[in-house]
């Protein structure tokens, strides 16, 4: 399907996250190299801390958060652009109170998401 609209694409929670959601905007089984999600964190909402065998390419859309990449810390708001490398542990926490919103391109390759405590 070459369009379709945000409200007819399924939102799921995400297990590892608080208040945590994403749909899936363009799959593996329609399109061959990359894959476009969107990732929506509510307030009082986080990921923790992981590493993903595949790099992040990111888009904020809505609202602030603070993201830890490595060992830097950074406070992210619309339109900023954020990259995570592959296997580097990362986590996202939301500032204030509006939601978090981003886009997420990630390749369509196997990723193996590992939490870290």
């Amino acid at each position: 399907m070459a369009v379709k609209h945000l409200d007819t694409i399924f939102m799921e929670p995400v297990p590892a996250g608080t208040k945590t959601y994403r749909q899936v905007l363009i799959g593996p089984d329609e399109a061959p190299n990359f894959a476009l999600r969107r990732f929506v964190i509510e307030p009082d909402g986080e990921m923790p801390r992981h590493t993903n065998t595949v790099e992040h390419e990111q888009f904020v859309l809505k609202g602030q958060a603070e993201i830890g990449i490595g060992n830097e810390i950074f406070k992210v708001k619309p339109n900023d652009v954020v990259f995570i490398p592959a296997n580097v542990p990362h986590y996202y926490k939301v500032l204030g109170n509006e939601a978090f919103e981003f886009l997420c391109v990630v390749p369509n390759q196997p990723d193996q998401v590992e939490l870290i405590k």
